[in-house]
């Protein structure tokens, strides 16, 4: 197993990519913590992860809410080793109908919320630790509607470049895993036809799965990846690289 022994932090680890990925992480011998936001669905996603997860309700906006995740970690684990900063907020707006209230919600969640997420962890990171960010495809090949979205997802590439060079005495590793497409509950609810867009414009030519993003973050949070810093691996089926 590639992370026994090893200590885990899953924000937005409730549902969708971030669930696949803590499942992954206790398969690979990691104990988990999970945040989210929905207190009934975030017990559920920990009974179903069992034992080698620990749930704590919060929102990654509010910096009480991550100063209390930090605080449980402390006093029960002591350190982290993996920290994969996953939670994240996004609607369809295009340009001429952006409400003030929507950016409020995606610049808080994705970019203030990463960003406070990583810095409060940083006294528990142990040396070499590994830190994941969820970029996303469309913030590198436009997806019409999502340009706000998009543009929180693309200013994470950039944290990532200064993070690794302003914390390299630590030698903690910083990467965006980058998806596309992928086939969770908020998919579900689109279109059929929408859905038939979305595969069509994947070169591979399907939606992806949420273990293939899980299968994804085991390799940069393991020691598989130790030389892996400062990049963004896309996991979208080809679709922003065309």
């Amino acid at each position: 197993m590639k992370l026994t022994g090893k200590v885990a932090v899953v924000t937005g680890g409730s549902s969708g990519l971030a669930l696949a990925s803590a499942r992954r992480f206790i398969a690979e011998g990691a104990f988990v913590y999970i945040t989210g936001r929905r207190a009934e669905v975030l017990e559920k996603a920990a009974k179903e992860l069992g034992a080698q997860a620990r749930p704590v309700q919060g929102d990654v906006s509010r910096m009480d809410d991550l100063d209390r995740l930090y605080s449980v970690v402390q006093q029960e684990r002591g350190s982290i080793d993996v920290l994969f900063a996953s939670a994240g907020a996004g609607a369809w707006q295009p340009m001429g109908t952006i409400s003030e209230d929507q950016v409020d919600i995606t610049l808080n969640v994705n970019l203030k919320g990463t960003i406070f997420t990583v810095q409060k962890a940083l006294p528990l990171l142990n040396p070499g630790a590994s830190v994941i960010l969820t970029g996303s495809a469309v913030a590198h090949r436009a997806f019409p509607g999502l340009s706000v979205y998009g543009a929180t997802k693309a200013a994470l590439r950039s944290l990532v470049r200064y993070w690794i060079v302003e914390l390299k005495d630590r030698q903690i590793r910083f990467n965006v895993l980058s998806p596309g497409s992928i086939d969770t509950a908020a998919l579900a609810s689109l279109s059929e036809e929408m859905r038939n867009h979305l595969k069509a414009i994947a070169p591979m030519g399907r939606l992806g799965e949420p273990d293939e993003i899980a299968t994804a973050a085991v390799f940069l949070a393991s020691d598989d990846s130790k030389y892996v810093t400062g990049t963004e691996l896309f996991v979208d089926g080809g679709y922003g690289q065309i």
